[in-house]
């Protein structure tokens, strides 16, 4: 199975990156590869399953993100995503919630490498699929350079290949989620120098991105970068991915933000056809026109009427005559 180019993606955000989400940004980008959000192994083996896999075939290439320990199911997970159609598997071994550590999930599995290489060779024997890993530079009480290279040498030896390597330690006892996203310092240096240690490995560099450029001047040292809220609350950024980083301009790409929500359209008459309120889809194009003339009207309009039982496709075309189209500028 040919594996999905990793030299850039967005990273899976919880309450993000739904499938809605992607269906937009794919969009702007057709070669970045995305992912969904964290889904846990008991939500896919005793929840709602075709509800957690299911996506539209635009959203390809598409990462599957695991929360889970246990070998076994992470093996039937892995299969539940081939058999769905996911390009790859990823172990999140990065989250730092009470609330996922209370279950051997995220970034407490840090401490434990044995465990996280018991269930990256179980997916591994269950699927044909890519089996990736992603993790902090450490956790409070382990995040010495040695503690990492075993951390990651020990997985590498179950058969994982790539790494996607959030460059913060996770404080998991003192700081709540979101802090742990901006107070642990950024340590780009620690990422670069894994690469240096494990060249055979490919390590993609995630956490606290903000431009194109900033992304595309990692490239010289790790094998592909990961970018998390700014693409959420800059997508216009997206539309620059493919040239910037594929060298092509990608077929049917919106040419401007406008094209941008207005080809979304019929995506958001089906989807409220199949019951999805507006609201839960609009969210996520609320930013299409930061830095715009007329950008917060866009938004306030979203905001003050796509929750109404009464809200449509119309609700939006109608935000969209707030942005003066001539006037976009790129931000």
């Amino acid at each position: 199975m040919q594996e999905p180019s990793r030299r850039f993606s967005i990273a899976p955000m919880m309450d993000c990156t739904t499938r809605d989400f992607r269906y937009f940004a794919r969009g702007l980008t057709r070669h970045a590869l995305l992912y969904t959000e964290m889904v846990t192994t008991g939500a896919l083996i005793h929840g709602d399953r075709a509800r957690f896999l299911s996506h539209d075939p635009a959203e390809h290439p598409l990462a599957l993100q695991l929360g889970g320990s246990e070998p076994s199911e992470l093996a039937q997970c892995a299969r539940f995503a081939e058999q769905s159609g996911f390009a790859e598997v990823n172990l999140n071994v990065g989250c730092p919630s009470d609330r996922v550590q209370n279950n051997m999930i995220g970034a407490c599995l840090m401490a434990h490498p044995e465990r996280v290489a018991a269930g990256v060779r179980a997916m591994k024997e269950a699927s044909d699929l890519p089996i990736t890993v992603k993790h902090r530079i450490g956790i409070d009480g382990r995040d010495s350079w040695s503690e990492l290279t075993d951390f990651v040498g020990t997985i590498a030896e179950a058969g994982c290949r790539t790494f996607i390597v959030h460059a913060r330690i996770a404080i998991l006892e003192g700081l709540s989620p979101k802090q742990n996203r901006d107070v642990p310092p950024l340590r780009y240096e620690v990422v670069h120098r894994l690469k240096e240690t494990f060249p055979e490995l490919e390590i993609i560099l995630n956490g606290g991105i903000q431009s194109l450029d900033e992304a595309r001047a990692q490239l010289a040292h790790v094998d592909g970068v990961m970018v998390g809220r700014e693409a959420y609350q800059r997508p216009w950024m997206l539309s620059d991915v493919d040239p910037e980083f594929y060298g092509t301009n990608a077929p049917n790409s919106a040419a401007s933000r406008h094209q941008a929500v207005e080809r979304l359209l019929p995506y958001i008459e089906q989807r409220m056809i199949e019951g999805v309120p507006l609201q839960a889809i609009t969210r996520h194009i609320m930013n299409i026109f930061h830095g715009c003339p007329g950008g917060r009207r866009f938004r306030r309009h979203l905001s003050e009427n796509a929750h109404k039982p009464t809200a449509d496709v119309q609700t939006v075309e109608d935000a969209l005559k707030r942005v003066p189209a001539l006037q976009e500028l790129t931000a």
